[in-house]
């Protein structure tokens, strides 16, 4: 029995919440999911606390909490639940036969901010691979590996543990592990186009920042030639919990001056979310003075210019999990 079990419960709940972030990070690239991996979370430090006594020191607390995760995110797995992102389910919708038909929550990749899942680490490299490690792109490449492949890839991969470590994890041999992480890599190629060619952005450079600034100016202005200036000629604009998305700068720059006309005159707050910038983003109140909560964005960008604007718009959802307010004055800047 290890000298854990000797520990107050003080002690043993912070030893265990200091692995919250990294777990989460974990479940989220498992489940694609920001809530669910939150709960999967929350299960596997529960399952821990009732089960110390049983934690024989054999393994390190984060090894075998990893262990208890990885059994949580697969039987949460075997319910056949697969997130995807609107570019993965259909071609692009054309301007003149856009419509807003929502899927069911569940269809979606969610997003996730950069604090609940990229723990503090003091080497750099390590930290870029933590960050795009949870890129959209990744996340939703990882969904199509089955849910043992997917949790061997990301704790090879990701995590850089030994074979010999996944192998004890997942009860299985180390050629068993090496075979699965083969297969992995084989199919996440094929899938994950885009996640392998995304500028990096921590931090970010400075003609990173100013296209950012730049982006910011011509949203707030609604001015569809500066804002299309600053888009890749091949960006794509995504709206979950709604099917369709658009590419290119005509039928992005059409879509926000007619269906989605009512967002002139936003405001932008920058934040952050899966290791890439991104803005919440605040309409005009139409019942009232200030801005209200209308998506949380998510920016790609590549080559100096942006790829990828996707916008998540289910805010009483997204808002709370990112922290932000739920209303802007009318001075708001």
């Amino acid at each position: 029995m290890t000298d854990l079990t000797a520990t107050t419960s003080t002690d043993i709940d912070s030893r265990l919440e200091g692995h919250r972030v990294e777990l989460t990070g974990y479940c989220y690239r498992m489940l694609g999911s920001a809530f669910e991996a939150e709960d999967a979370v929350q299960d596997t430090l529960v399952r821990a606390w009732r089960n110390i006594e049983k934690f024989e020191g054999r393994s390190s607390l984060r090894s075998w909490l990893y262990r208890i995760a990885t059994n949580v995110c697969l039987d949460m797995l075997n319910a056949g639940n697969k997130r995807a992102r609107p570019v993965d389910l259909s071609g692009p919708t054309p301007l003149a036969q856009a419509a807003l038909n929502p899927l069911p929550e569940n269809t979606w990749l969610e997003p996730m901010p950069d604090g609940r899942i990229l723990p503090s680490v003091a080497d750099p490299a390590e930290a870029a691979v933590a960050r795009e490690s949870v890129r959209l792109a990744f996340v939703a490449a990882l969904q199509h590996l089955p849910p043992k492949q997917r949790a061997v890839l990301i704790l090879r991969e990701v995590l850089a543990w030994k074979a010999s470590e996944v192998a004890e994890l997942l009860d299985t041999s180390v050629a068993s592990v090496n075979s699965a992480l083969q297969r992995a890599r084989a199919t996440l190629t094929d899938h994950q186009g885009d996640a392998a060619t995304a500028d990096a952005a921590d931090p970010l450079d400075e003609e990173q920042r100013k296209l950012l600034d730049r982006y910011v100016a011509a949203f707030e202005g609604y001015d569809m030639k500066a804002l299309t200036a600053l888009l890749h000629e091949d960006a794509v604009m995504t709206m979950p919990p709604f099917d369709l998305w658009l590419q290119g700068h005509d039928d992005i720059a059409g879509f926000m001056t007619s269906i989605g006309a009512s967002c002139a005159g936003s405001r932008l707050i920058a934040t952050s979310a899966n290791g890439t910038p991104a803005f919440a983003h605040y309409k005009p109140n139409p019942d009232g003075p200030g801005f209200v909560p209308w998506a949380v964005q998510v920016i790609d960008i590549q080559d100096g210019a942006i790829t990828g604007m996707h916008c998540f718009l289910d805010t009483p959802r997204w808002f709370p999990l990112f922290g932000l307010p739920d209303h802007l004055d009318a001075d708001a800047a």
